[in-house]
């Protein structure tokens, strides 16, 4: 056999066992669930072809439009809360701006590393009616009869969960950021200073230009983290009272699994993957605008 015939040879053998892998992990369920989503099937017998019923349904149910908001609401607090608060609490460990900075990094990271249902059980105490929250603002307000009932309201039920979720999940960024700040050479920032730069200088432009493609990694993180969130807001409320903070993947695990209608959760998981890639391509028109003036 020739070199370049057992070249081949080799490539073929490393690389059919992935795409094998793959093809059956990934590809295969996305075109089996494309398929499914045209169907309404119960999960026994034949299923049913109802071509674009089930996307109509779930167009016209006010529970997935309300769960959407609440999806996009996490999206934004995870992009605009978790992503910029992470960079600045890493950018002021980095530069020592603050003492003991280790035990800050390790306080701030340590929430990641709990279970997202034990996190959803403690924080589900501290904001009920019998509660922390409610307590302090009984005497704040010097009414002992003030109950939270923040969960009873529509629009604010959510609140609560994305005051968690970013509290959990910050440091995860934070951590991200301190590694890769780390590996920017610290005689730009020594040059920099001695030509005169500011610290407001020195942070827009040396340290953002640097840092512009690890910041959109995180974003594309956070982007996809928020669609599929289930386990956290599954244990702190099950989406209830009434679907109040009910997301999509709550949505599609109850249509699913618990009222057996396996079309519509292959329709909603649909939408969970186009609204992804539609949110992931405005970042990636944002990502080349900032790296085009960073040039």
């Amino acid at each position: 056999m020739t070199v370049k015939g057992t070249r081949k040879l080799s490539f073929a053998t490393l690389t059919i066992p992935a795409v094998l892998i793959y093809t059956s992990v990934i590809i295969f369920p996305i075109i089996f669930n494309i398929g499914l989503s045209f169907t309404k099937w119960s999960g026994l017998g034949t299923p049913q072809w109802v071509w674009f019923d089930q996307y109509r349904r779930i167009l016209g149910d006010p529970v997935f439009w309300h769960g959407l908001r609440n999806n996009l609401l996490i999206v934004a607090v995870s992009v605009f809360g978790q992503i910029p608060l992470g960079f600045i609490l890493a950018y002021i460990i980095y530069r020592r701006m603050v003492t003991a900075g280790r035990f800050f990094e390790v306080m701030i990271f340590l929430p990641i590393t709990i279970a997202p249902v034990v996190v959803a059980i403690l924080w589900n105490q501290i904001f009920s009616p019998a509660g922390i929250v409610t307590e302090l603002v009984r005497i704040i307000r010097n009414d002992p009869r003030y109950v939270f009932k923040i969960f009873e309201n529509k629009q604010l039920a959510i609140l609560p969960i994305l005051f968690v979720i970013i509290w959990m999940y910050t440091g995860l960024y934070m951590v991200i950021y301190i590694a890769n700040l780390q590996k920017i050479n610290p005689e730009l920032l020594e040059s920099a200073t001695i030509d005169g730069a500011s610290e407001g200088q020195i942070l827009v432009r040396v340290i953002i230009p640097l840092m512009v493609h690890i910041i959109f990694t995180t974003t594309i993180f956070a982007v996809t983290g928020s669609l599929k969130s289930f386990d956290l807001i599954w244990a702190f409320t099950q989406g209830g009272p009434a679907h109040y903070t009910e997301v999509i993947a709550i949505y599609m695990y109850l249509n699913t699994f618990r009222y057996y209608n396996y079309g519509l959760g292959g329709a909603i998981s649909m939408v969970i993957i186009l609204l992804s890639i539609i949110i992931i391509l405005l970042t990636l028109f944002v990502y080349k605008h900032f790296e085009k003036k960073y040039e």
